[in-house]
């Protein structure tokens, strides 16, 4: 059976918002996205339905070479699925994006995640919740914890994912430049 790879972004992109976000978190990343190619072509999350509102949210395919991306710090992870459970992600998130007016930003599910209490709402997301969603539906990934409560950061600690890159999203979309930036954290001297 043919093996697929998905991807997952962890991104920085130093807004206002995520300067709120990472002062309680006091994590590197505080975005999680999901795509179905190396390339990025295909971004997947909960966030900014426009960019110069943080609060009108919802699902979005993201454009990483544009916007809020285009100075982003980011992780990537990859994992291998086979083809029946990458369709089954597919699927998902296909659904939603073929009713993406239905779905809204879950803004009370981040008030319950800082309580570590989850608050699930119908067709309401934040971006690591959806992710986690997704990747629930390939029925290889499980959670010990509600998908209400994860958060960006639990994706660095998956066992079956594999480090590609690390560094700003703008240089991993230049071939020549991505390959020569790419540092696995575990390499970074102490003090750098």
């Amino acid at each position: 059976m043919a093996e697929k790879k998905v991807y997952i972004l962890l991104t920085d992109t130093g807004s206002l918002l995520t300067k709120l976000i990472k002062l309680y978190t006091k994590k590197a990343y505080n975005h999680a996205s999901i795509s179905f190619d190396s390339e990025l072509s295909e971004v997947y999350s909960f966030g900014r339905k426009k960019i110069n509102n943080p609060f009108n949210g919802g699902f979005v395919k993201e454009d990483v070479t544009n916007g809020l991306f285009k100075q982003a710090d980011c992780a990537i992870y990859s994992f291998t699925v086979t083809a029946e459970e990458m369709g089954r992600m597919r699927r998902y998130v296909m659904g939603m994006e073929e009713n993406k007016e239905s779905y809204r930003y879950n803004f009370l599910g981040l008030f319950g995640f800082l309580l570590n209490k989850p608050i699930k709402r119908k067709n309401a997301f934040f971006c690591s919740e959806f992710v986690a969603s997704v990747l629930k539906e390939s029925n290889r990934i499980h959670f010990e914890k509600s998908t209400a409560l994860i958060a960006p950061n639990d994706f660095e600690d998956i066992t079956n994912f594999q480090f590609v890159y690390e560094g700003k999203v703008k240089a991993y979309h230049n071939k020549d430049v991505s390959e020569e930036m790419a540092v696995p954290t575990h390499f970074i001297p102490v003090g750098m």
